[in-house]
């Protein structure tokens, strides 16, 4: 998650330099991978917030380790 904020930053940059300059692809270009890295960025903040504890259940033990409780 850092290295996706840095490179949005990044791109900030980038888009002011862009603009500056009047590079209407480039422009473009910039924004649409800006949108991306947000919605990425959004993403993942978004699963951060779930809970980190996820309940699976006790396990069978007895099948698992291939042992009978019957007297054979």
């Amino acid at each position: 998650m850092p290295r996706l904020e840095e490179i949005h930053a990044n791109l900030l940059d980038r888009l002011q330099e862009a603009t500056e300059q009047g590079w209407l692809g480039e422009v473009a270009a910039i924004e649409t991978t800006m949108a991306a890295a947000a919605q990425k960025l959004e993403a993942m903040h978004g699963s951060t917030d779930r809970s980190a504890v996820v309940h699976l259940g006790m396990p069978d033990v007895h099948g698992a380790a291939g042992r009978s409780t019957s007297g054979s």
